[in-house]
């Protein structure tokens, strides 16, 4: 009757044997599983993190590029801005200087003794004005009188202004050419054609503005570098 008993114990030992196998194959299937999880699990983190980062650096890189144009952009409006500002004040200051230079000459009495000249012979013809056409000459208001000049004869001094139109009142009047002194602080001189109704405006303001309207353009080539 042992027999049976020491069968049946070798039964259960080769049983206990098969399960702890079984057991140790499934704890390794088990843990080849989870390690092989964890790995996949890692990988993706780890794929994330550099996609994440490479989405970090592009953003940065795009951001960086951004300010460098929008500061390009910046500095080449500001270049722009003050090359335009330069040019409109050296434009302005030409136009100042031709203005003070022609301000200058037309207060200079032997330039306006020769624009008289010129200028009254030259109305006359051009208009058609017969020697009884009625001509005013209308000097700075700076310059002597007649008036002025037989209370202060002492003013008269050879080749100034006031001596040349003393001189040539009566051979001008007779002509018929009268002076006349300006109302404003003009300088330079205005001619009127008196029967027509016409004048000539020779101020220095109105004289700087028809060179200017010449010269301006030309100097503003220049600064442009159209022309050198």
């Amino acid at each position: 009757m042992a027999e049976p008993a020491t069968g049946t114990a070798s039964g259960l030992e080769a049983l206990i044997a098969r399960l702890k196998e079984e057991g140790v194959t499934a704890g390794r299937a088990e843990a080849d599983r989870l390690v092989a999880d964890a790995q996949a699990r890692a990988h993706k983190l780890v794929e994330k993190a550099e996609a994440d980062a490479k989405a970090i650096v592009e953003t940065a890189r795009r951001e960086a590029d951004n300010l460098r144009q929008a500061g390009e952009d910046a500095l080449a409006v500001a270049a722009r801005d003050t090359i335009l500002d330069v040019k409109d004040r050296l434009s302005k200051r030409f136009a100042g200087d031709v203005e003070r230079a022609v301000s200058s000459a037309t207060r200079d009495d032997e330039f306006l003794r020769r624009m008289i000249l010129e200028v009254v012979g030259r109305a006359r013809a051009e208009s058609g004005a017969d020697a009884a056409g009625a001509v005013e000459v209308v000097l700075p208001r700076t310059a002597i009188g007649l008036d002025d000049l037989r209370r202060k004869p002492e003013e008269l001094q050879a080749g100034s202004l006031a001596h040349f139109v003393a001189a040539s009142a009566g051979e001008m009047l007779r002509a018929g050419v009268t002076f006349a002194r300006a109302e404003d602080d003009e300088g330079g001189l205005r001619l009127r054609l008196v029967d027509r109704s016409v004048t000539v405006d020779l101020s220095d303001r109105a004289v700087a503005e028809a060179i200017l309207v010449h010269l301006q353009p030309r100097f503003r080539a220049l600064l442009e570098g159209v022309v050198k």
